[in-house]
């Protein structure tokens, strides 16, 4: 293998030209071509060593590829926007719709009823941790009161579809604060809506937000395995929903919220 630094016999006999016979872009152009030659036929004759090592091939040529390619030019991927954000996080195969994500209905032998209200049921684990919640937050003086869990797709059609018409709203208005169905959380099983029972006036409304309820479960939620869905300038563009948190305390929560 000849010395990495000799240079080739094509390369010696290229006439030398004077500084006023050549524009200096073109000496600048012939510059990086004679150097480029060169590190090929460099590259070219170690391939053979670097093969025998751990290095592949395309390995050891990934330096001169980003000398020829160099990164940052005109064909740079632009910055993820927050609605690429949104569907990077959806579920695989799923898709977005006016900011929301579509989920599949919680399997009903999955659904357990909550002891302070038999109406609203949700999957055992968040059922079990939501009651332990609910005990936590009584010692301090808080009492929490469940307003809403799972809903079925027909449930939430009826739900969207209903106040939209009473209001007057376009579906990218009721979208803001309601999900279209078939794209709400409330169908995993995972998702509660939650009150201030000693202030009722507040259930389901951003003054929630002003309550000691909530201030309590922004505090501690997060040690029963419980977030909010919907904080504000979230990046769904959904309406800030105080009063809606969701579990994220087991794998399968965790995997129905945040595989991509």
């Amino acid at each position: 293998m000849p010395p990495l630094d000799d240079i080739p016999q094509a390369a010696r006999d290229v006439p030398l030209y004077a500084a006023e016979q050549a524009s200096p872009s073109w000496l600048r152009r012939a510059a990086v071509f004679t150097g480029l030659t060169l590190l090929a036929l460099t590259a070219g004759g170690s391939v053979a060593w670097y093969q025998t090592t751990r290095y592949s091939t395309a390995e050891f040529n990934q330096p001169f590829e980003a000398m020829v390619n160099p990164p940052g030019g005109d064909e740079a991927e632009p910055e993820a926007t927050d609605l690429d954000r949104a569907v990077q996080l959806a579920p695989s195969g799923r898709k977005l719709l006016l900011g929301h994500r579509a989920f599949d209905e919680a399997p009903a032998e999955e659904l357990v009823a909550l002891a302070a209200n038999p109406s609203i049921r949700l999957r055992a684990t968040a059922a079990a941790q939501f009651e332990a919640m609910a005990g936590a937050a009584a010692q301090d003086g808080i009492r929490l009161v469940p307003l809403s869990g799972f809903r079925s797709h027909g449930e939430q059609e009826a739900i969207f579809f209903k106040l939209k018409a009473e209001r007057g709203q376009d579906p990218e208005t009721r979208a803001e604060v309601s999900a279209p169905p078939g794209y709400s959380e409330h169908h995993t099983g995972y998702a509660i809506d939650v009150g201030d029972a000693t202030q009722p006036g507040t259930h389901l409304n951003t003054d929630f937000g002003n309550t000691a309820a909530y201030q309590w479960m922004e505090a501690n939620a997060v040690r029963f395995g419980y977030e909010l869905s919907f904080p504000p300038d979230n990046f769904q563009g959904v309406a800030f929903e105080p009063w809606h948190w969701r579990f994220v305390g087991d794998r399968n929560s965790l995997e129905t919220f945040y595989s991509e």
